[in-house]
């Protein structure tokens, strides 16, 4: 679609002004309800953690402690990329281009943000690598952090089609899902304080913030899977056309895929 193919009601400069005021208010408005929604959500009560998940980093083993390096807040990204799989999944890398950026800014903050997934280390390195990424990202393949926190699904789940995610029993096209959850260190004391899934994930992606402003919006409208148009930043083709019926299609798993799924049976 080119500029052209849109059709638009067109207005005189004062007309459009009254409108822009009509809108401005509505907007205002939607900023203090988001304000208190985010207090609200501060306001939320925690629970502990009780369990010691030991991860893979890039340094070695490390313990959900040990993530916070040192602050108080930690934000964990889960990352679609099972064990195995040929490449992370391209929403999850479209959120991913947002990161690196803001790290240092986020540090000052008093708040640690990293990564995680269920595939081996060394997978996770290889496509970070690929992709040109600098965050920090560890694997819970040994452990059941993405179980625990609802994005990693059995084997009995996906036989069953439906597992719990996002608070409710849901349908799950594949064993991975996205989320973020959010953790607080009082005097190493750890507390799980929030954690949102779906659509819940929508405000990291900034890039979606600035095509919510564009007279032709996220034009996602009439897909059959919202993101059908994301690609990987180095798999863009600017001739490709996108299938609106297109439904979300999983990354491959190669032949040598690992079998970390047998400890979860």
């Amino acid at each position: 679609m080119t500029a052209t193919d849109v059709s638009h009601e067109v207005v005189s400069q004062e007309q459009w002004t009254e409108a822009r005021k009509v809108l401005l208010a509505k907007e205002k408005a939607f900023t203090r309800q988001r304000d208190e929604l985010s207090r609200q959500r501060r306001e939320l009560p925690w629970t502990k953690v009780e369990k010691n998940y030991v991860f893979d980093g890039p340094h070695g083993k490390e313990t959900l402690s040990d993530l916070f390096a040192g602050r108080g807040q930690l934000m964990i990204y889960h990352f679609m990329l099972g064990p195995g799989w040929t490449e992370g999944c391209k929403s999850c890398s479209f959120l991913a281009d947002h990161i690196d950026a803001a790290l240092v800014h986020l540090r000052h903050r008093d708040v640690t943000l990293l990564l995680v997934s269920r595939a081996p280390l060394e997978e996770i390195e290889a496509f970070k690598k690929r992709m040109g990424w600098n965050f920090k990202w560890v694997s819970s393949y040994g452990n059941d952090f993405n179980f625990d926190f609802n994005v990693s699904f059995t084997k009995e789940e996906m036989a069953q089609g439906e597992a719990y995610y996002n608070y409710g029993v849901n349908r799950i096209p594949v064993d991975e899902l996205p989320g973020l959850s959010v953790f607080y260190n009082n005097g190493g004391d750890l507390y799980h304080t929030y954690s949102t899934y779906s659509r819940g994930l929508d405000m990291l992606v900034g890039a979606y913030n600035y095509l919510d402003m564009a007279p032709k919006g996220r034009g996602e409208e009439g897909l059959a899977f919202s993101m059908a148009w994301v690609r990987h930043h180095d798999r863009y083709d600017e001739s490709e056309v996108i299938d609106p019926k297109q439904l979300y299609v999983p990354p491959a798993v190669s032949a040598s895929c690992c079998k970390s799924e047998e400890q979860h049976a």
